[in-house]
């Protein structure tokens, strides 16, 4: 589960992961806005099983808050991860609460997480081994697990965009694949809703 929810959380911050890497010329093309919500499309693809898994829900970024990532389809479920924890809920229910004091994972998920939303590519460069290319508004982004923790469970991760995040690929070592695809991207206060604010 720890290792799941680490990869979730890696997938959560795709859209400031790119603003980390060492490419002058994608961050330039970046937005980085304090707030950041969309939708996201997901295809997972398990070895063992002919037909990928799919789900949608609604993402959003609060640079001075977290993440908070709502599976609407199949079924509802809410991740939030903040500095202190990660929180896993269904309705207002808590089905599953890690604390970054009591769980290694969490802190490492803390570090590379906040990392990415400082640009702080001391400590992202702790972790991976980052490789950019731009093509006139676009770019494309890999990275290599270099931190051990990470690459037990990650062999690789790519993204694509211009001025978001277009999509991300996490490729595990188990062979399974998820496909991430960002849209109906919204910056600012109004691309909140009162309902995903009071969830933080």
């Amino acid at each position: 589960m720890k290792i799941g929810l680490l990869i979730c959380a890696l997938t959560l911050t795709a859209v400031a992961l790119v603003a980390a890497a060492p490419v002058a010329r994608i961050q330039s093309i970046l937005a980085k806005p304090e707030v950041l919500c969309g939708r996201f499309d997901q295809t997972k693809r398990l070895v063992g099983l002919k037909r990928p898994v799919t789900s949608n829900g609604r993402f959003c970024v609060l640079a001075d808050k977290g993440v908070l990532w709502r599976s609407l389809q199949p079924f509802s479920t809410t991740l939030r991860l903040t500095r202190d924890q990660i929180v896993q809920m269904q309705g207002q229910r808590v089905t599953q609460r890690l604390d970054a004091r009591r769980e290694p994972a969490v802190q490492m998920i803390h570090d590379v997480f906040f990392a990415l939303l400082a640009g702080d590519l001391g400590q992202l460069e702790k972790f991976f081994v980052v490789e950019g290319d731009v093509h006139e508004k676009s770019w494309s982004v890999t990275l290599k697990a270099r931190e051990p923790g990470l690459a037990q469970a990650i062999s690789g991760i790519a993204l694509e965009g211009g001025v978001f995040v277009k999509s991300i690929a996490i490729d595990e070592t188990n062979g399974d694949r998820t496909k991430i695809v960002f849209s109906a991207i919204q910056t600012g206060a109004g691309a909140i809703t009162a309902e995903e604010a009071a969830l933080f």
